[in-house]
């Protein structure tokens, strides 16, 4: 088990992506959340399995021809245990 914390540039605002990572997420079997930034990024943590993580930037990115990822950042996170759900939240 692993949990990632992910920040994703471009366009990925106003063009489903956060239901789209929902989706992605779900089919992986992955846990966590995705939200809009008010800079115009979005900010997600994922857990799992590492090989499914590793999967998840892919499967978004092919799900839309919308969506445009310029650039992401990917770091570790501590896991969250009692986590049993993908969910999509609120804009900070």
């Amino acid at each position: 088990m692993q949990r990632r914390h992910y920040r994703f540039y471009g366009r990925v605002q106003g063009v489903g992506f956060r239901y789209r990572a929902q989706y992605a997420a779900s089919h992986l079997g992955l846990t966590g959340w995705v939200c809009n930034l008010y800079d115009g990024s979005v900010e997600l943590e994922a857990q799992g399995d590492p090989a499914a993580l590793d999967k998840l930037v892919d499967t978004i990115a092919a799900t839309s021809h919308w969506i445009m990822i310029d650039r992401y950042t990917c770091q570790e996170a501590p896991v969250q245990p009692d986590e049993r759900s993908f969910r999509v939240r609120d804009s900070w």
